[in-house]
């Protein structure tokens, strides 16, 4: 049994593959902090934000949106020590304003220290919190994953919030076609390509950095034009509290 039990039964294939790699990192030792139903943590973050570094796409970027898990602090803290602006959501896109904007200029002279400003909680209490609608055009796109393919495919945690942003974000012109999307992951987290199916809704990798290599994808998956909404779930309705007016104010719909 699946012990991704908020989740699970969406995909049975993807909760399996979820499963197996939450348990490898425990039983490797490699996890930091709970695994299990999370994007999850672990040793060697800070050297796979280094690698993710090296993108000729991030060293170019003014405008970066990164998931606010903790494996990806150091990416964040990266991002705001490179002068760029950082925007992150809410977790699970729980409140009403989503995303917060993190501009390292007014950190620094709010005398708020990069340290704090790229945790979870940091980011919530000093950034300014935004409408999608208020958000700049993102230059580089991070999420978090479970598992991830070196052709670009990718699962996260199964509550399927990346791929109902970056939707989102293609319907309101936020990510341009060719912006490329990135994760942090452990080594452990890359698995064969066939362990992962993806499907039309859902956004692939351009670059995977772990703490051993940067991998450039060349995925060959379409990327989705915008939100499949025939495939939101009811939980989600429920769980997230603007999306039935933002649904309504981007199809147009009274």
């Amino acid at each position: 049994m699946t012990k991704n039990a908020r989740w699970a039964g969406r995909n049975t294939s993807k909760d399996t593959v979820r499963d197996d790699v939450w348990n490898a990192l425990v039983d490797t030792g490699v996890n930091i902090g709970p695994s299990h139903s999370r994007i999850p943590n672990f040793a060697g973050a800070d050297l796979a934000a280094l690698n993710l570094s090296r993108v000729p796409a991030w060293q170019a970027a003014r405008i970066v949106k990164c998931n606010p898990d903790p494996p990806q602090i150091p990416v964040r803290l990266r991002a705001l020590y490179e002068g760029k602006i950082v925007y992150a959501p809410v977790p699970e896109l729980t409140e009403g304003l989503p995303f917060v904007r993190l501009d390292p200029a007014l950190l620094d002279s709010a005398g708020v220290s990069f340290e704090v400003a790229a945790t979870s909680q940091g980011f919530q209490q000093y950034g300014v919190h935004v409408e999608f609608e208020e958000m700049e055009v993102l230059d580089f796109v991070v999420v978090g994953c479970v598992a991830v393919t070196r052709e670009g495919g990718r699962t996260g945690k199964g509550g399927g919030f990346a791929d109902l942003e970056l939707g989102i974000f293609r319907e309101l012109g936020k990510i341009r076609p060719d912006t490329q999307i990135a994760t942090t992951v452990h080594s452990s987290q890359v698995v064969e390509d066939e362990r992962v199916v993806m499907v039309a809704h859902d956004s692939a990798l351009h670059w995977i950095a772990t703490e051993q290599e940067l991998i450039e994808t060349k995925t060959a998956f379409p990327q989705p034009t915008g939100v499949a909404w025939d495939v939101v779930q009811p939980d989600q309705y429920r769980d997230i509290p603007f999306l039935e007016t933002l649904r309504d104010r981007i199809t147009g719909k009274d």
